[in-house]
């Protein structure tokens, strides 16, 4: 297969989702539109010298809708001695930066089957663009979005998901915390923990067979395809997973 194509977008805007999450939103330079498939990735050449004298790549998937705009968002957490992630906290609008892609088939049609969406971290961000991007189209398939993180603080597009579901009776949002503190009234312990009661709830109250889109760290990943393949007997073309490490 070719190379996949390399273009320059420049940072347009910048904010924190949480204390170690930065969300950057670029814009193509040349004004062309960002196409892509919901779930996919883009590859950041980073002007950082690896030890090969290149530049720094880093892959982000996209965690926004393509909306026929040049404009595509993603998520980066900051990692302790990350010379990729401290550099992309640090980046102020303006710079720009060269990308190639889009890439990869953890995709999700716009004609939706009913989904329960399992992710922990900065795995929600493919999970966003599919949804986002199923809700643009009117798609009213419904949908379950299961994401662990640790404290309340982390919780990534909360106001986002919950608005979201308070417009659309077909979506739920259920965040867990593995960490809560005192006051935290929603769920607690890994995503693990609830996969099984949210699918079931799904293929009854949608009276269909569920697919499962999973991403994140490889051990969540991991365990949560063997919960649905092995002990809960889901076929493989049912559950869909791409893990980021």
């Amino acid at each position: 297969m070719p190379p996949p194509p390399s273009f320059d977008a420049r940072l347009v805007a910048a904010r924190l989702l949480a204390p170690t999450v930065r969300e950057l939103v670029f814009e193509r330079s040349e004004g062309s539109p960002m196409a892509f498939e919901p779930g996919q990735w883009v590859n950041a050449l980073l002007p950082l010298a690896d030890g090969a004298g290149t530049e720094t790549k880093r892959s982000y998937s996209i965690a926004s809708a393509p909306d026929g705009t040049p404009r595509f968002e993603i998520a980066v957490t900051r990692v302790q001695g990350g010379a990729g992630s401290n550099w992309l906290h640090a980046v102020a609008p303006g710079a720009t930066l060269r990308f190639s892609g889009p890439q990869g088939f953890f995709t999700r049609p716009r004609e939706a089957p009913p989904s329960l969406f399992v992710a922990t971290g900065t795995g929600v961000t493919p999970l966003r663009s599919m949804l986002r991007a199923s809700l643009a189209a009117g798609v009213r398939a419904p949908t379950i979005v299961l994401l662990g993180v640790r404290r309340a603080e982390d919780v990534l597009y909360a106001e986002e998901f919950r608005a979201f579901a308070a417009t659309h009776p077909f979506v739920r949002f259920e965040p867990t915390l593995s960490q809560p503190a005192g006051g935290w009234t929603g769920r607690s312990g890994y995503v693990q923990t609830h996969v099984r009661a949210l699918w079931e709830e799904l293929a009854e109250s949608s009276g269909a067979e569920p697919h499962a889109y999973v991403c994140g760290l490889q051990r969540m990943v991991g365990s949560v395809r063997d919960l649905l393949r092995k002990d809960m007997a889901v076929p493989r073309e049912r559950v869909h997973s791409e893990r980021y490490d």
